[in-house]
């Protein structure tokens, strides 16, 4: 919806070819000004984390809080990143929600916002939404077909979400 002060287009003749012009600009976005786009949460996180973005969370969880240039020096040897890169990929896990940052004199220290265990309940819940058609019980019953749990564990989850009620 574009809104439009009568103040800012005066008296017009819509028929007017100069007046029609002078609407089509203020109907114009001004090149001048720069949008800023805000995902939400439930948004961003529904994607799921790369490898790298993984590895960095699993180091600021370990450590606390941790600057760019300590995230970095983490990742050598198996990820070695300019510092751009680095404070790019903080500042994108920011945006969805994952990191926060404080200012410690010049440097950013980031810490998790978001804990691991409910960051991994969002990937199970990707997994069960992509490859099970959004049933768990379907998800859970290939678990135990392929051997990644036991028959004994699924009574012991189901002992403790009964134990929950």
């Amino acid at each position: 919806m574009v809104v439009v002060d009568v103040a800012d287009i005066g008296f017009v003749d819509a028929h007017s070819e100069s007046n029609r012009r002078r609407i089509k600009n203020l109907l114009q976005p001004s090149r001048e000004h720069v949008t800023n786009c805000h995902m939400t949460n439930s948004n961003a996180s529904t994607r799921p984390l790369t490898e790298l973005q993984q590895a960095i969370l699993d180091f600021i969880w370990s450590k606390g809080s941790a600057s760019a240039e300590q995230v970095r020096e983490a990742l050598l040897p198996k990820h070695p990143l300019k510092d751009s890169s680095v404070r790019t990929l903080l500042r994108r896990l920011e945006e969805r929600g994952y990191l926060s940052h404080r200012l410690e004199g010049k440097t950013f220290i980031y810490q998790a916002e978001v804990p691991a265990r409910s960051v991994a309940a969002r990937a199970v819940q990707h997994i069960i939404e992509r490859f099970c058609s959004g049933s768990a019980e379907q998800f859970l019953v290939g678990m135990v077909d392929e051997k990644v749990l036991s028959i004994d564990e699924i009574r012991r989850l189901a002992k403790k979400v009964r134990n929950q009620k």
